[in-house]
C-alpha cells in the first residue's frame, strides 16, 4: 500500500476526536473520506500530514514510519494537500500562486514543463496567470488551489472538501480534472460531506462518524449500502 493508517488516535485537549482510525491508499488510487461536518475528515489528513498531533497509532507511505517527520519533510516526500476554503494567496497573481507550489522543489528546470500540464488542465488559469488570486470566483479559486498542489509534484494529493460552495457546473470542471488526475495514476485521498460527488470519483471509500470509520468498502459497495444511502444520499 502507497499510505497505511494503522491504530491512528487524536486530540483537542482532553476530547478524542480520532478514536483508532486505519485505513490505506493504494498505487494510482482515489479513496475518499465521507461523513458529516466535524466527524473528522479533516483531523484526519491533517494527522497525516503532521498538521496535528497523534496521539498513537501508526502513519507510513511507501512503507516509511512518518510519525517522526514534520511537515515539510512530508511534503517533500510527496504528501501535498489541498485545503478546504482553497487558501490561495490573494494579493498573489495566478502564475505566482502557482509557483509557491513549487517553492520547494530542486528540479527548477522542470517547472516550467509542470505549469503547462496545470494550465491545459484548467485552461482559465492560462486565461488568468497576471490576475490577482483573490478577484476570480469560488470555483477558479478551486481550480488554482488544485493546480498549486500540483504543482508540488505529489505522489499523494489530498483535496479536502473541493466541491465546497461550487455551483453544479463547476463541479462537474472538478470531477473531470479528478478523473483526469486518477486515470494519470496520480494516487488521491478525497474528504467530502457531499458523498454522492465523493463516490463518483472515488475506488474505495470510508464512512467516518465522530472519528470513527462506521463502513468502508468499494465506492459501488457503499453506494448500494442502505444506511449510506439513507443518511448521505438522500433515498
Amino acid at each position: 500500500m502507497l499510505l497505511e493508517l494503522n491504530g491512528l488516535s487524536a486530540h483537542f485537549g482532553k476530547k478524542q476526536v480520532l478514536h483508532q482510525m486505519s485505513l490505506s491508499v493504494g498505487e494510482g488510487e482515489v479513496v475518499a473520506l465521507i461523513g458529516p461536518n466535524a466527524a473528522g475528515k479533516s483531523t484526519t489528513m491533517r494527522c497525516i500530514l503532521g498538521l496535528k498531533a497523534t496521539s498513537a497509532g501508526s502513519i507510513a507511505f511507501h512503507g516509511r514510519c512518518m510519525d517522526a517527520l514534520g511537515t515539510p519533510k512530508r511534503v517533500r516526500e510527496g504528501l501535498v494537500l489541498v485545503p478546504e476554503g482553497r487558501q490561495v494567496f490573494t494579493e498573489f497573481s495566478v502564475l505566482d500562486n502557482l509557483l509557491m507550489g513549487a517553492y520547494h522543489r530542486p528540479d527548477r528546470g522542470r517547472i516550467d514543463g509542470d505549469l503547462a500540464k496545470v494550465f491545459g488542465l484548467f485552461p482559465r488559469l492560462a486565461e488568468r496567470r497576471a490576475q490577482k488570486a483573490g478577484s476570480m470566483s469560488g470555483g477558479e479559486q478551486q481550480m488554482l488551489a488544485i493546480a498549486r498542489g500540483l504543482m508540488s509534484r505529489p505522489r499523494l494529493l489530498f483535496m479536502d472538501e473541493p466541491s465546497l460552495g461550487l455551483a453544479p457546473i463547476v463541479m462537474e470542471e472538478i470531477a473531470s480534472a479528478i478523473r483526469h488526475l486518477a486515470a494519470g495514476g496520480l494516487s488521491i485521498l478525497l474528504a467530502e460531506q457531499n458523498a454522492s460527488f465523493a463516490l463518483r470519483m472515488a475506488d474505495r471509500a470510508y464512512v467516518i462518524e465522530s472519528g470513527s470509520v462506521v463502513l468502508s468498502g468499494t465506492a459501488q459497495e457503499l453506494s448500494d449500502e442502505p444506511r449510506v444511502r439513507h443518511n448521505y444520499l438522500g433515498y
